[in-house]
């Protein structure tokens, strides 16, 4: 297979067993900074998805709530397959406190009772939320926790 330039078209998605959390890059900027990249993968990937109501307001709950728990992330993202997210950090490399961290984001969304910026000034698609749904993609993630750290089956 070709080397791509994007890091996950060079993953063999059939040998991936999510649910997982992989460091999926590492970019060191001109002045020291260095930024990693992690793949948090919910669903396995050609076999389900989330479905994009509970998708939508998981993202806007992490997005919000993980910035509680450190102030080295720089962006959490949304796959386009609808399997995972993506997890930016600057100047963080401990993978340990990085799950720590995911896990008590995950709380946080079970622990909601709305979602933030659920509404059309703050959001691009506000009518398209579902909190019961992002609670129980943060249960079925919680319920794996022992597993997050094998990337492949």
């Amino acid at each position: 297979m070709t080397k791509m330039n994007v890091e996950s078209f060079n993953l063999d998605h059939t040998k991936v067993a999510a649910p997982y959390v992989r460091l999926a890059g590492v970019k060191e900027g001109a002045n020291g900074d260095v930024i990693r990249k992690y793949d948090i993968r919910f669903k396995q990937p050609n076999k389900a998805y989330m479905e994009m109501p509970a998708l939508h307001s998981i993202e806007h709950l992490m997005a919000e709530n993980i910035r509680n728990h450190t102030d080295q992330v720089v962006d959490l993202s949304p796959m386009g397959c609808q399997t995972g997210f993506y997890l930016t950090m600057i100047n963080h490399d401990d993978y340990e406190d990085v799950l720590a961290i995911l896990e008590k984001t995950l709380q946080d969304v079970l622990n909601a009772t709305e979602v933030p910026a659920c509404n059309e000034v703050q959001c691009g698609w506000a009518a398209n939320h579902s909190l019961e749904g992002a609670q129980e993609l943060a249960k079925e993630m919680l319920a794996k926790r022992d597993e997050w750290a094998i990337v492949f089956s």
